[in-house]
């Protein structure tokens, strides 16, 4: 839910029971294209293995598609942490926190 103040808009992360991600276009056109990337990366691997292209060649083309994975993750992390996360922090919710270790520790693995 988003509430108008003035110029300031503020986004409600947490409205009653559905949890949602509110991104600004730009960084959903971001993400999108990130992750058409990926996608178009993921193909290529695939067809190295059709291939049979020397597996070293193939790890490092994985390599890749997993940094960029990452990179997608770090965008959304840092949306998360000042939106979402200080929202729900200012609003007395300390559970916040717990799901957020729980999810760097997800992304360390």
């Amino acid at each position: 839910m988003k509430e108008n103040r003035g110029s300031e808009v503020k986004v409600d992360c947490h409205a009653g029971n559905a949890r949602r991600s509110h991104h600004s276009p730009e960084v959903k056109k971001n993400l999108t294209s990130r992750l058409n990337r990926i996608e178009g990366q993921i193909r290529g691997i695939k067809g190295l293995i059709d291939k049979d292209t020397y597996c070293d060649d193939v790890i490092t083309q994985i390599s890749a598609v997993q940094s960029a994975l990452n990179s997608v993750s770090k965008i959304l992390l840092e949306g998360h942490l000042k939106h979402c996360v200080v929202e729900r922090v200012q609003e007395g919710d300390e559970e916040v926190v717990d799901e957020l270790l729980t999810t760097i520790k997800r992304l360390m693995k």
